[in-house]
């Protein structure tokens, strides 16, 4: 999505990062896996994974940020918007628990508990789709890191990102202009 048109570094990062913000709430798999031996475990993961962060309040302050913070405000808002929205779809069509449940979206949060986005179809986490996707996911990031000369490993790395490009290239050719 970061890709989907010509932005800088900054807003591209904005953009990737507001698609995996959604899960946020799954850092509470921390504090309930340290007490979870305790007189009073914390019980944050398996209560509020998928609740606090998959929904379109968060939604909303997410998109909020990433006009605040971007260059080409408006642009990377609507990215931002949709990235996240694309990984609440994504965890509707493929992120069903280890033990069979699945995990609805609550959308309407915080204004409302009366929708939740489910799909009786909802595969495995761990199911083929999901590894079917990664894999054409990242033979796509591949591609655009040759042909464009970055990849998102420039949000963390940029002499990392460089070498990786450089390999490509060595390896594949420079692209044709």
């Amino acid at each position: 999505m970061a890709n989907a048109t010509a932005l800088d570094r900054r807003d591209r990062s904005i953009v990737t990062l507001a698609g995996v913000a959604p899960d946020l709430d799954g850092l509470g798999a921390i504090p309930e896996l340290l007490t979870r031996n305790s007189a009073h475990p914390l019980e944050w993961f398996s209560r509020y994974h998928h609740v606090l962060g998959h929904n379109l309040g968060f939604a909303l302050v997410v998109t909020g940020a990433s006009f605040a913070l971007a260059t080409k405000r408006w642009k990377t808002a609507a990215l931002a918007c949709a990235t996240f929205h694309l990984h609440l779809l994504c965890d509707v069509l493929g992120a069903r628990g280890p033990d069979g449940d699945q995990w609805p979206v609550p959308y309407l949060l915080p204004f409302s508990h009366a929708w939740q986005w489910t799909w009786s179809g909802q595969w495995a986490l761990n199911g083929w789709q999901n590894f079917a996707i990664t894999g054409v996911m990242l033979a796509s990031a591949f591609y655009l890191a040759w042909a464009r000369g970055f990849s998102p490993l420039e949000m963390v790395w940029a002499k990392g990102d460089r070498a990786f490009v450089v390999a490509l290239r060595e390896r594949f050719g420079t692209p044709k202009a």
